[in-house]
This record gives structure tokens, sequence and C-alpha cells, in this order.
């Protein structure tokens, strides 16, 4: 039973799925953090819309918290990177086990000596 499990789940299918559905939580966590990080306190700075403001500039990064939106940014290349290496890896481990069926499979053949010893007893014969 846990021999069929393993089977199901390194299924390209099934790894290709939980690879999709990681990396789409990360990037909605991005979308999440630009939104609620930066474009909501531009949108929403209640100063920027006073008539004598005189550095827009200035006021117009009051309350964006840039460093949760590059945190999610790191946090998507780094999931992405550890997601980079273990698929690397179980390819790597499944290209191991075809081989080893397929060395399993082929018979061994007649050896090099044996080849050249029914050659020389051919050319006896002849």
């Amino acid at each position: 039973m846990l021999k069929d499990l393993k089977a199901f789940l390194l299924r390209g299918n099934v790894v290709d799925l939980a690879v999709g559905v990681i990396i789409a939580t990360a990037f909605g966590a991005i979308v999440t953090s630009f939104v609620n990080d930066i474009i909501t306190p531009l949108l929403l700075n209640p100063a920027l819309e006073a008539a004598n403001v005189q550095n827009i500039a200035e006021l117009a990064w009051n309350g964006v918290t840039y460093g949760k939106f590059l945190s999610a940014v790191i946090n998507f290349v780094v999931i992405g990177t550890v997601l980079f290496f273990m698929i690397k890896a179980i390819e790597k481990a499944q290209n191991l086990r075809k081989k080893e069926e397929v060395a399993e499979e082929v018979p061994a053949g007649p050896t090099e000596l044996e080849v050249l010893q029914e050659i020389k007893a051919l050319l006896e014969k002849n």
C-alpha cells in the first residue's frame, strides 16, 4: 500500500499540480501585498486630498509598507528556488530508477572472450 502511495505521489501529474498550487499561492501573496501595502495606502491617504500639500512625493510614502511587499517577493523567489531543486532531485531519482529497471531487463550476453573463442572454432572448422 505504501508502494502504491509513493507511485501515485511521484507521478508527473501530481507533482506538477502540487508545484502549480504552491507557486500560485506564493504569487497570490505578492499580489495581495502589492495591493494592501503599496496601492491602498497611496489611494486612501487622506493627506493627499488636502489643498495645501507642499511635498506630494514625501506625503505619498506615508503608510506604504514596501518592506512587506519585498518580503513577499523574496519569499516567492526562495520558494521557487527550493521547488526547482526538489523537482530536479525527483527527476534524477526517477531517471536512476528507470535505468536500474532497464539494466535488470537486459540479459547478459556472451563475453568478449567467448565470442573470440567461437570465431576461432569456426575458422578452425573451415
